[in-house]
């Protein structure tokens, strides 16, 4: 019974409770109706007019060149004529209700779960978002901003109610389609179909409609024109799914469409969309900094760095010579112009033809990842004169290995199959030889040649342990991945004097309302090198004696009237050919090859290939400026230097003059050398012999290097040395190593005084010159017979006071191999060498020199 009534109690206090909170929610939701109806006509006063839903102007960004000549001019895209909704195809309005707005002939204007869910947003994401039905999209589009808040939420609902009492289901749907935006500066379906399609709104197709019905929800990234040019596929097969699963469309409807969609052909963007590549370029760089949401409906007024003019003759260059070298299966440029002081992009031309649908013509090849080849060689040299390497600096080009650890040994080839034997910097690196460079970057470490090459701007390869896990002396050659904007940046440190020069494409930046959001002064940036290592490397890629062994004299790199520092670059495998030259004032990067990486049929760097491009561009760049050169500072100096050696001249052997950085002065020669050679037997002369004058002057040219590679003890490089000398003819390179067995190796010989010299002064430096086949171990000297001094090493120098008279100086230097030489000389102090006859003295016990204690 109590368990009853304790039942009964607890109902009837839950049915209380229950009843309480129905009371309150129904207070609560008759205050929200009162508050809305209050606010509503309050509200509804300061809002547009529904009448005024009509056509806004567009807010698309508006890029410019340098000059204020529009590059993606919208108001050329602008021009849009209005299409009655009785001309739009029926799968377009399916596929955009079925994509934007399920329920659209359903609602009242709004969707108020689509609503709840958006606003729910504010407490997940700070801002309201989503949910919006096609009508509120048209208020937001034309009648509000898109700022995301509640209260615009709210105005956009009163709106859209507003006009969907005013308006019928299809005059809303029009106007929507009138004024959605389709990417760029493109509003209303009819120039959406004109410009993407190159037909009217009302002869598209299922997949067309499907692919315009994708794009007004990101046009950024949906437009086939954004720098993401295939994502509209992905959003265009789920427009058609949704038609299926809505019942507008079959399976098989979709399964033909989806098909068709995989090879679809877009119209030309046209020549109202002039630089694409660059101004994709610009997009990317101003979407990183605004967003997208900005750059699409923000207004802003850009001013590039690009110099139209230039562009539109680079351009044509680049499609005029690819087209010549189309049967070497060379299908596909790339080319970028920079300003060397500043960095300024004046020019960049991304492929052949932006709009080839042949080979990807839209991909921007002067972004891209591709291997530089011998176009990397500079920064390899630049880090050697760093670590005190000259011009001069001579190397052995000979077919040498270099063991890797883990790997194959690597042995590169040159470029002709030849090698020259002793070569210097200057025309190893003019002639772009292989043996040489990778020499070079294993005498200076690949991680130094790595931060040189970062330094200078090639962001691609930073100095890093993941870095140089996958690159090793082939970087030299270019075996690394690298941009062309970048090596035109780095290359300008070069014919800059050594500042970096990193490449830069935004001038201003102002908004709808003329305010300046940024604005950029180019100005020279930091010191990468020294100008005298950037004086250096650009005079050595100026000087057409320097290269013509390989170039030959009349090359495509020699510029009339100009001089101009080039170098070219060509893969192994012939995938990649590139030209990278300029002077102080510009700087011009050119590369051909073929976007698929296959390889070119044939390509001949300095004739064929980049290099005509090159060549036309720059005289183009250059055009109308002064002629400029590459100036020495006061801390470079000229010497000649020996021509084979590239030591300091001598002996009358052919020499040249080269630059040099002061405190990297030449040293004496010691590989090209005039030796002693004994008249009997062609042996190295000994000092004995030579005093004698058992000799005859030969020249030879003794050739020696260290291997830094080899760890196991062998020295490959001087091995490669032999071989190569084995096969030569000339005797120079086989100088004696032997000396003479005809005479004492070791010889002795009084500087000063000389013999029988008369009349000195005491005190007076006695001076001795010792040289031998060995090491000296001591060289003792007498006077009169009497010990004076005992040297162990050079200089055999001192002073001494004797009494007047005549004496005698007697040196004997004995060496390693106990060979023992002596010389006696007599000399007069105050008086002559030779005695004077005296009569006899007495006896005397005192037998000590005359030797004047100092």
């Amino acid at each position: 019974m109590w368990r009853e009534r304790r039942r009964r109690l607890y109902d009837l206090q839950k049915s209380r409770k229950i009843m309480s909170l129905a009371k309150f929610g129904f207070i609560g939701i008759i205050a929200v109706f009162l508050l809305l109806a209050v606010m509503f006509p309050i509200m509804a006063l300061t809002l547009p007019s529904p009448d005024k839903i009509v056509r806004r102007e567009g807010f698309s960004t508006k890029i410019l060149d340098r000059n204020g000549k529009p590059l993606y001019d919208i108001f050329e895209e602008e021009r849009r004529t209005p299409i009655k909704i009785s001309d739009v195809p029926i799968y377009l309005k399916q596929a955009t209700i079925a994509i934007e707005d399920k329920k659209f002939y359903e609602h009242g204007g709004f969707d108020i779960f689509g609503m709840i869910r958006g606003i729910s947003r504010v407490v997940t994401r700070g801002y309201a978002q989503g949910g919006s039905t096609l009508t509120q999209q048209l208020v937001k589009n034309v009648l509000l901003t898109n700022e995301r808040s509640i209260v615009r939420k709210i105005k956009e609902f009163v709106l859209a109610v507003q006009i969907e009492k005013k308006y019928s289901k299809d005059e809303i749907l029009q106007m929507y389609l009138n004024e959605a935006p389709y990417g760029g500066n493109i509003r209303g379906v009819e120039t959406a179909s004109e410009t993407y399609f190159g037909k009217s709104v009302k002869n598209i197709n299922l997949v067309e409609s499907a692919i315009l019905a994708g794009i007004p929800q990101l046009p950024s990234r949906y437009s086939p024109y954004s720098s993401t040019p295939t994502a509209y596929i992905q959003r265009t097969t789920d427009v058609l799914r949704r038609m299926r699963e809505d019942g507008y469309i079959t399976k098989e409807q979709e399964e033909a469409a989806l098909s068709e969609l995989k090879d679809y052909k877009f119209q030309s963007k046209g020549s109202s969309f002039k630089a694409p590549h660059f101004v994709q370029y610009v997009q990317k760089i101003l979407e990183e900094r605004y967003g997208e949401n900005v750059i699409e409906q923000g207004g802003l007024k850009v001013t590039t760095t690009l110099d139209l003019d230039l562009q539109e003759k680079a351009q044509e260059i680049v499609f005029d010579e690819i087209s010549k070298v189309e049967k070497q299966k060379i299908t596909n440029g790339a080319a970028v112009v920079t300003n060397s002081e500043t960095g300024e992009i004046l020019a960049m031309v991304g492929s052949k033809k932006f709009d080839d649908p042949n080979y990807d013509g839209q991909v921007n090849v002067a972004v891209a990842l591709r291997q530089p080849g011998s176009s990397f060689k500079p920064f390899t040299y630049v880090t050697a004169l760093k670590k005190g390497y000259t011009a001069s600096t001579m190397v052995m080009d000979v077919p040498t290995t270099f063991p890797i650890e883990g790997q194959a040994d690597y042995n590169p080839v040159n470029y002709d199959g030849k090698y020259r034997g002793p070569v210097q910097m200057r025309y190893a690196l003019g002639n772009s030889l292989n043996v040489p460079a990778v020499k070079f970057i294993a005498l200076v470490g690949v991680k130094d040649v790595l931060e040189t090459a970062y330094n200078l701007g090639i962001t691609t390869l930073p100095p890093t342990k993941e870095t140089l896990a996958r690159v090793g002396l082939s970087l030299t050659l270019g075996g690394g991945e690298v941009r062309l904007v970048d090596m035109a940046g780095a290359y300008s440190a070069f014919f800059n004097g050594g500042t970096k020069a990193e490449p830069m494409a935004i001038l201003k930046v102002e908004d709808n309302s003329g305010k300046v959001l940024e604005e950029v002064k180019p100005k020279r940036g930091k010191k990468v090198l020294t100008p005298e290592q950037a004086f250096i490397i650009s005079h050595i890629l100026s000087d057409n004696e320097a290269r013509k062994d390989v170039f030959g004299p009349n090359s495509l790199l020699n510029i009339p009237g100009r001089q101009v520092a080039v170098k070219t670059g060509t893969t192994n495998d012939k995938r990649d050919n590139w030209t990278v030259g300029g002077t102080p004032q510009r700087t011009v990067g050119v590369w051909v090859g073929n976007n698929d990486n296959s390889p070119m049929l044939s390509v001949a760097s300095g004739i064929s290939g980049a290099s005509p491009i090159w060549r036309r561009i720059v005289m183009e760049a250059l055009s109308g400026l002064p002629a400029v050169n590459f100036e020495p500072t006061e801390n470079i100096f000229t010497r000649e230097v020996d021509r084979i050696s590239g030591k300091l001249a001598h002996d009358g052997f052919p020499s040249r003059v080269e630059f040099f950085i002061k405190g990297q002065e030449p040293t004496e020669d010691d590989i090209h050398v005039m030796l002693k050679i004994c008249k009997s037997d062609g042996k190295l002369a000994t000092p004995s012999d030579i005093a004698s004058g058992n000799y005859e002057s030969k020249e030879y040219i003794a050739l020696k290097e260290e291997d830094p590679v080899s760890k196991d003890g062998k020295n490959r490089w001087q091995e490669a040395i032999l071989n190569w000398i084995n096969g030569q003819s000339d005797q120079r390179f086989s100088p004696p190593a032997d000396y003479c067995g005809t005479a004492n190796p070791l010889n002795v010989e009084f500087v000063n005084p000389t013999d029988r010299t008369s009349n000195l002064n005491s005190p007076f430096t006695y001076e001795i010159k010792a040289s031998s086949t060995s090491d000296i171990l001591e060289l003792k000297i007498e006077v009169d017979g009497n010990s004076l001094r005992t040297f162990t090493n050079p200089p055999y120098k001192d002073e001494v006071t004797l009494s007047n008279g005549p004496h005698k100086l007697r040196a004997i230097a004995k060496d390693k191999n106990g060979n023992v030489s002596d010389r006696t000389i007599e000399i007069g102090v105050n008086t002559s060498w030779e005695p004077t006859p005296e009569p006899t003295p007495e006896p005397t016990t005192d037998a000590s020199p005359a030797i004047i204690p100092n």
